[in-house]
């Protein structure tokens, strides 16, 4: 173990040797100070997140490891500034932060970033030579953008060779935007920022239809050329290095460590605590969107309804998966926020109603990381109005000539008035109490089925969860949720039901935690058909804001504490709920899920609590299921929907990029043709489709429609809720038997 004064005599030989260090100063009182408090965190961190976290991991050598790799990670997360040799320099301590963190030293940190500024200084040198030089664009070769798995360089020279195709491939997606704009006659807009460093997305939401967004995205204005842009995003981002403070380093430091828990749990510094709750904080006044920091971005999780980017209908928008790299106020220099604390950036995208807003943004859709787009939004309140429920109902046709009227209720999230509790009360408002409102009103129209549309929502309120089950069934178990010491059951314990008619959950990747608790507890009851992508989103933990001490200026955790289990004993973390009718989108070829992220907690079970099933609908999904593959394969829209699949399937996949002009081009065509298929097929909001082709322009609920129509004919579709039969053929033992078959060994 080091001594105190070891560390401080190895952080001033490495400072001697750095180019920007200087001369070694008098001890400075102040940064004295920050040290003792940066050392008295780590120690309190250290004792605290092993003893709240859900899984009890003990601060060790595993811990140590992940966090070994984490804060590396957290650095250079596309592993081209760091050489093999210096990580290798640091290879004796993987095992060891444990010990250091707990006496307070922070020494690995401290070398570790002091290394990493040294060497995004020798990359500046590199690429403000290599945009002297030039490039051949007629040279075919490609770029291998995701490097996140790949090892670092061995060389300096291997490290040049990837930096030279890394810039050259920045720099041939300018002069592809330019020419782009100038065959779609579009006068290029100047940008307000420099463009950061690009980090790698780790999904691509709507690829095709991005691309014609980056394609209308602004250009570098003729009077900054490509080499001058380029060159001011690097010098933007060593200048935001070297500006970086004691508490910013510590902060990324301490977060690689929670991360080694789970990545929803983190460190807070004090100044961030009081925007701990990202999510309302962005609802009430901002641009309303879920954020969460990775790969040195803050990256757009979800957007929260009713808000500004919610609403925003322009082509350039904002949407899930994007990241923000950069943001500025209205018309004033956009600041580069890579790498900056997540709590720092929302700072500067929260602000006055009314005020504006402009982001620099990667958007999801490009797996490179090499073109950004423009976004600027005006800051707003969230209007509980646009988060309620919506419904409308639908006339369709079936094969056999025969008109069905069905209703669809569009749920966006679980919302509650949380300061008015009196149902009674004129602004009460809660989603169980719309949706059973409007429950009402469908079966007064004579309906034959109802399509409970959970597409996109992000969760909420657990007993708006628990309500919305008790909806649809008279009483019993809704979930189960684990603590540290104990699992509790949470029921509906009313008998009242809003509807027992034919039901469809309709679910995709973005449908988490609450909307995940809803479809699995009416799939194991037996008492709706849930329709949509592969699985929903699979987040089945919950978090908890712990402080460190009863002394604020040591920060607090975002520590997970509890986790969901379905009444039938699985959890929904990972897995999410896999749907009885599959129909594919394109968020399941991208990594949007809890399983895209670093060290998730794993799957697991308990025991299944009883209850009763209302409906074995065994018996009747294989054939509503062929029905629907049937329709799809004869449809030449879903046809036109399948190519477009393959091609988002294709993107992600790929991991090299062409490097040469020609090739380049024909991709960028290609890909705003794809567009265009896109959104004809794939309208983000209602509306957008053109009014003679609204009625259809979602293809995944017109043929959820198909598939309610068929269902609501059978007789397994209304529910019984008095079959003893079903509860003796599927105990609870059953389930629990169903779900050790499906874990995988």
């Amino acid at each position: 173990m080091q001594s105190k004064t070891e560390r401080i005599v190895r952080v001033a030989a490495l400072a001697l040797l750095l180019p920007a260090a200087g001369l070694l100063a008098a001890p400075d009182p102040a940064a004295s100070a920050e040290d003792d408090l940066s050392s008295r965190i780590a120690q309190r961190f250290s004792r605290r997140i092993p003893s709240t976290h859900l899984m009890r991991l003990p601060m060790g050598d595993v811990v140590s490891g992940r966090a070994w790799t984490n804060f590396f990670s957290s650095l250079d997360f596309n592993h081209m500034y760091f050489l093999q040799a210096d990580i290798d320099r640091f290879a004796d301590r993987r095992t060891a932060l444990d010990d250091h963190i707990s006496t307070g030293d922070l020494s690995f940190a401290e070398e570790a970033f002091e290394l990493f500024k040294q060497r995004v200084a020798e990359r500046y040198t590199y690429v403000d030579g290599l945009l002297t030089n030039g490039f051949d664009l007629a040279i075919e070769e490609d770029y291998r953008w995701n490097r996140r798995e790949a090892a670092w360089p061995a060389t300096v020279e291997a490290c040049n060779d990837l930096w030279r195709r890394k810039i050259k491939n920045e720099y041939l997606s300018q002069i592809v935007l330019r020419r782009l704009a100038e065959e779609s006659e579009v006068e290029p807009e100047a940008p307000r920022e420099v463009e950061p460093e690009s980090s790698t997305p780790s999904n691509a939401v709507d690829r095709a239809e991005e691309i014609a967004a980056d394609e209308a995205a602004p250009a570098p204005p003729i009077e900054l050329s490509p080499e001058a842009f380029i060159r001011k995003r690097y010098k933007q981002m060593l200048t935001m290095l070297q500006d970086s403070d004691g508490e910013w380093l510590l902060q990324k430091y301490l977060a690689a460590f929670a991360h080694a828990y789970d990545p929803h749990s983190d460190y807070m510094s004090a100044s961030g605590v009081e925007d701990f709750d990202i999510e309302m904080k962005l609802s009430l006044i901002g641009i309303g969107a879920l954020l969460r920091a990775e790969d040195g971005a803050a990256k757009v999780v979800r957007l929260i309804p009713g808000g500004p980017a919610d609403m925003d209908e322009r082509d350039v928008r904002l949407r899930a998966g994007d990241k923000i790299i950069a943001v500025g106020q209205d018309d004033e220099p956009i600041v580069d926020v890579l790498h900056w604390p997540l709590n720092r950036i929302v700072g500067l995208i929260r602000g006055t109603k009314g005020s504006r807003v402009v982001m620099t943004v990667i958007p999801a859709s490009d797996p490179s990381g090499a073109s950004t787009k423009q976004v600027d939004l005006i800051r707003d309140e969230v209007k509980l109005e646009e988060q309620a429920a919506d419904s409308n109902i639908r006339e369709i046709m079936d094969a056999n000539g025969d008109t069905h009227k069905l209703g669809v209720i569009a749920l966006p999230a679980f919302y509650a008035s949380m300061a008015i509790r009196d149902v009674n009360h004129p602004e009460y408002r809660s989603a169980s109490h719309d949706v059973s409102t409007i429950l009402q009103e469908l079966q007064a129209a004579e309906v034959e089925g109802v399509i409970l549309d959970l597409r996109n929502n992000g969760g909420g309120s657990l007993m708006e969860a628990i309500l919305m089950t008790g909806l649809f069934i008279r009483t019993g178990p809704t979930v189960q949720v684990r603590e540290r010491h104990s699992v509790r059951v949470l029921p509906d314990r009313d008998p009242a039901m809003a509807y027992a008619g034919p039901l469809v959950v309709l679910v995709n990747r973005l449908s988490a935690s609450a909307s995940e608790i809803v479809a699995g507890a009416l799939q194991d009851y037996g008492r709706a058909l849930i329709v949509g992508g592969k699985k929903t989103h699979g987040k089945g933990t919950v978090q908890t804001i712990v402080g460190l001490s009863r002394d604020p200026s040591l920060g607090s955790l975002r520590v997970t504490t509890a986790s969901y289990y379905r009444i039938s004993g699985a959890s929904t973390q990972l897995r999410g709920v896999t749907p009885d009718i599959i129909i594919p989108t394109p968020y399941d070829y991208m990594k949007l899920g809890e399983d895209a992220l670093p060290n998730p907690i794993p799957w697991s079970a308990v025991m299944p609590t009883r209850f009763v099933p209302v409906a074995d609908l065994d018996g009747v999904k294989p054939q509503l299921r062929e029905a629907s593959l049937a329709r799809r394969a004869a449809s030449p829209r879903f046809a036109a929907y399948q190519q477009l699949l393959d091609r988002v399937k294709a993107i992600n996949d790929a991991e090299e990029l062409p490097l040469d002009l020609e090739r380049r081009m024909a991709l960028a065509r290609a890909e705003r043709e794809l567009a265009e298929l896109q959104k004809s097929l794939l309208p983000e909001r209602s509306g957008e489709a053109d009014d003679d082709t609204a009625d259809t322009a979602d293809l995944v609920l017109e043929e959820t429609l198909q598939i309610l129509a068929e269902f609501a004919a059978t007789k397994h579709a209304t529910a019984a809720l008095h079959s003893k039969t079903l509860s003796q053929e599927r105990t609870p033992l059953m389930h629990m038997l169903d779900q050790l078959l499906q874990t995988p060994q």
